[in-house]
């Protein structure tokens, strides 16, 4: 029962409420720009550095790498785009998602109540201007100042980031808890031995949470309250990058040639890039430790390094002629 209390509770209130910050700040995002991203991604995507230079930017957008991937995937099943154009946007995503880790690693939790009473501040806003355009009877039956949408939109993205640092704050609040039970002892001793616990850990993690973000932040915050070595914490990272391709994977389930091709040239980036870095988390974690003392911002640095080097060392693969003349049914 004081498990209950002290971990699983407070656990699961921080993941809901920061699921739910990024949740609204995707959506508001893709309102704010998603209409044009089809568009974009197609005529875009010409070579694989246009793709990786899209896919990054996309990622950026709407902080998700598995939505843009699975939008990827959605065009290819609908010929709009040949699955050789996807491969830049595939090695893009994993680059654009570190943007989410890099603002969590500025530590920037006392900032969380500000920006959420700044958005509703804004929102309120909102309502007000369309309220008084119905009130008023010179702005009766007129349209919504043009102004309303975009402040509505960029309301709801800075108080989605509030909330995910909010969410982040709890799930660090458990960190004691968790530094006092015998299985996250048992879970560090065995990592200490070898890194495939932390890799085994991070794919089920973020296989079972659909969100790699998500358990980065909360390696990211047991590592800044101490509970967790930043070396374990980064072979934790390079599993929740592998993890993170299930979505896509079953996204692509019952659809064309093409787009199981997308799925899985995405999941070979990242077990190859893991399996690649694995070898060098102490490398990767020195690298970070001279770019920031922070633990929590050397993983979110550790976290930009790997997936930044494997998407270079992977781009000169997608120039390859078979590749680039490849034509799927």
């Amino acid at each position: 029962m004081n498990m209950m209390h002290t971990i699983v509770i407070p656990m699961l209130a921080g993941f809901c409420v920061f699921l739910f910050g990024m949740k609204a700040m995707e959506l508001a995002l893709h309102r704010s720009v998603g209409q044009h991203l089809h568009s974009i991604l197609h005529r875009s995507t010409a070579t694989p550095v246009h793709g990786l230079i899209v896919g990054s930017a996309t990622t950026a957008v709407l902080q998700s790498s598995t939505a843009v991937t699975v939008m990827s995937i959605g065009l290819v099943n609908a010929g709009l785009l040949t699955f050789p154009r996807t491969l830049g946007i595939v090695l893009g995503t994993n680059i654009g998602t570190c943007l989410t880790t890099e603002l969590i690693g500025l530590n920037l939790n006392q900032l969380a109540w500000p920006l959420l009473q700044a958005s509703l501040a804004l929102w309120l806003l909102t309502v007000f201007a369309l309220e008084m355009r119905m009130i008023l009877p010179f702005g009766f039956g007129k349209a919504a100042p043009l102004w309303v949408q975009p402040l509505r939109n960029g309301a709801v993205i800075l108080g989605g980031f509030a909330l995910l640092l909010i969410g982040i704050g709890l799930m660090q609040s458990i960190s004691p808890a968790i530094q006092g039970s015998g299985f996250f002892k048992l879970f560090l001793n065995r990592a200490d031995d070898s890194v495939l616990w932390g890799l085994a850990a991070g794919i089920v993690l973020s296989a079972a949470m659909h969100s790699s973000a998500a358990v980065i932040s909360i390696i990211m915050g047991l590592a800044a309250a101490g509970a967790m070595p930043v070396e374990i914490g980064i072979a934790v990272v390079l599993g929740a990058n592998v993890g993170t391709c299930v979505t896509t994977v079953l996204a692509a389930i019952g659809g064309t040639l093409s787009g199981r091709y997308v799925a899985w040239s995405h999941v070979i980036l990242n077990v190859g890039g893991a399996m690649l870095f694995a070898p060098f988390v102490i490398e990767l974690q020195h690298v970070s430790a001279w770019i920031s003392e922070s633990p929590s911002s050397q993983i979110a640095h550790a976290q930009t390094l790997f997936n930044i080097i494997s998407s270079l060392i992977a781009l000169p693969v997608c120039y390859h002629p078979k590749l680039k003349n490849l034509r799927l049914n």
